[in-house]
């Protein structure tokens, strides 16, 4: 039983027909999952230490971070519980896999993804030269940095991350003024929500839409989790290098 949005997709990748039999209600929503299709041919759960409980799995899968006062109780209780800590490179990606092959007793299927996977990567091949410079941007001014898995895609795609060079390598709160000023040669933004959020009035600032460089979208679901169609990110971003031009 899967109570976590990455464990959820990496389990369904992985997991024998009728190993599964519960994914987080996360898995259904298509603003932050890319398996939505496949989950819906599992019970959904809210991460409650009772849905767990009455459903008696062998194994829960868990982030890190993921409902930790039920993943205590559930330890108590003596349940096993298999946490995965979030994926903040594309080496971390490839570790997950294993992991969750050896979780779920899957490990020649997981060998056979982490083989499509580094064939997927070596198909977009390493970019050499300084490369230009890429800014993520979010609601209320937030960029992930440079030690993130969004921040290893855009540095596999052959950009420099600009928050590295504002000293946010690990992530922060970017002024418009200063993404204004640094001029990136691409920003890389999300879909934006339904309704109106005053957090998200930042993303169509009519000087952040004047920019002269490049636009990509990729939306959280994209690489929010470690899965293997992260490879579908780099190539995006590879290609919008591309259309940018060899030099910064």
């Amino acid at each position: 039983m899967s109570i976590n949005l990455c464990t959820d997709q990496l389990a369904m990748l992985l997991a024998a027909p009728g190993q599964l039999v519960s994914v987080s209600h996360l898995a259904r929503d298509p603003r932050s999952s890319v398996m939505v299709d496949a989950a819906m041919a599992y019970p959904a759960n809210r991460a409650l230490a009772e849905e767990v409980y009455l459903l008696k799995p062998d194994l829960v899968l868990a982030g890190t971070f993921t409902a930790r006062a039920t993943v205590s109780m559930l330890e108590r209780l003596g349940i096993p519980v298999a946490t995965f800590p979030p994926a903040s490179s594309l080496a971390d990606v490839r570790q997950g896999m294993v992991d969750m092959g050896r979780a779920l007793g899957r490990e020649d299927q997981a060998a056979a993804m982490v083989a499509r996977f580094d064939a997927g990567l070596a198909q977009v091949g390493l970019p050499g030269g300084a490369g230009p410079t890429a800014a993520t941007y979010a609601a209320n001014g937030y960029t992930p940095g440079a030690n993130s898995l969004s921040g290893d895609i855009i540095k596999a795609a052959g950009f420099r991350h600009l928050a590295t060079e504002l000293g946010l390598s690990h992530g922060g709160f970017l002024p418009l003024e200063a993404l204004i000023l640094s001029a990136p040669d691409l920003v890389v933004v999300g879909e934006t929500y339904p309704g109106n959020s005053r957090a998200e009035e930042i993303l169509s600032h009519p000087a952040l839409t004047q920019l002269r460089g490049g636009r990509e979208t990729l939306e959280d679901r994209d690489w929010v989790c470690g899965l293997p169609g992260v490879v579908d990110a780099v190539t995006r971003m590879r290609a919008a290098r591309e259309a940018l031009g060899a030099a910064p």
